[in-house]
């Protein structure tokens, strides 16, 4: 029994040290690796100092409206994420894609996470990279509430407004974050001891954690893992979704009906639930945000309908942008 129990507490040890090795490996190829990163990760579009750091915008196209397209919460690349839409929009409009600071090619900042602070740096951005109005404002997710709040701090700039199955102010002033702190302090363990990089070598794992790989260039594919990596739930990005009730609250305190034309965009369910049912009801009464708008529920569309969907978001876009041509 002594000798049994003794070569047990062994290959136990034996397999802590192991793991402890492996997880130290994993860890220093990971810190070079992504030192590695960087060397390979050129900027798609530009940098501007904004409130003392950098901010990414990236542009592309031609035409009299700028589309500005936010990305929703935790998308580490907005430029890779809105990819599928570029050549099916920038022939007929300008598009300015924004990273927040924490995301994508943007700095990190100390300034709060508050709504009004988000959406004054959005607009320093903009005007720092020329960029002149009329805007159509395209929100995903919860980049719903920085679109809603940017129309409300300048009315005069924004002419039309999409969200991409966007919540409405009503909606997230209500709903608690339901991810418990545990997994997102998994998934920065799994990036810093260089499993998550070593899972994002499957596509599989790509489609489902970052966006389908089929639908990317390879350079894309590769700037949308180091994103991933780099940013990894980030304390800007965590401190977005902490306050994700109080900045609803604010847009909702200053909420007044638009004249400009709101379409919503909902990604319809292949099997209602409960929670699904909800969402779409939400979503039919977020129209009421403008006495223009209405609501389109896309079949067989997942939550990022511009990438199961594009040519859908883009014909409404350019429906937005062009109201008296034909698409």
């Amino acid at each position: 029994m002594k000798k049994a129990l003794r070569r047990g507490i062994k290959v136990l040890g034996g397999l802590m040290f192991a793991t402890g090795f492996l997880m130290l490996a994993g860890t220093a190829y990971e810190a070079y690796q992504s030192t590695q990163d960087m060397k390979s990760y050129p900027l798609p579009g530009k940098l501007y100092e904004v409130s003392g750091r950098n901010m990414h915008l990236y542009t592309t196209g031609r035409g009299k409206a700028t589309v500005v397209l936010a990305s929703g919460w935790g998308t580490p690349n907005p430029y890779v994420d809105f990819s599928p839409l570029y050549d099916k929009l920038k022939s007929r409009v300008k598009i300015a894609v924004y990273d927040r600071f924490g995301y994508g090619y943007s700095d990190y900042t100390d300034r709060p996470r508050d709504i009004d602070t988000i959406t004054e740096e959005i607009h320093q951005l903009l005007q720092a990279s020329g960029q002149r109005p009329p805007y159509i404002m395209v929100g995903h997710s919860l980049g719903s509430l920085e679109t809603l709040r940017f129309a409300q701090m300048y009315p005069d700039e924004v002419v039309g407004m999409v969200m991409i199955d966007g919540g409405s102010p009503e909606y997230y002033s209500t709903v608690e974050m339901d991810t418990p702190e545990w997994y997102f302090d998994s998934v920065r363990f799994l990036v810093k001891t260089g499993v998550a990089r070593t899972l994002l070598h499957s596509d599989r794992m790509m489609e489902s954690l970052v966006i389908d790989p089929n639908l990317v260039t390879e350079s894309m594919k590769k700037a949308a893992t180091i994103s991933t990596l780099k940013h990894a739930y980030n304390d800007n990005v965590m401190e977005e979704i902490r306050n994700s009730k109080v900045n609803a609250a604010r847009v909702l305190e200053n909420k007044t009906e638009f004249s400009f034309p709101l379409t919503i965009l909902t990604a319809g369910s292949e099997k209602p639930s409960e929670g699904s049912r909800a969402w779409e009801a939400d979503q039919a009464g977020f129209a009421s945000w403008s006495r223009q708008g209405i609501q389109l529920v896309i079949p067989h569309a997942e939550h990022y309908i511009h990438n199961s969907r594009p040519d859908v978001v883009a014909d409404e876009i350019l429906k937005m942008a062009n109201p008296s041509n034909d698409i």
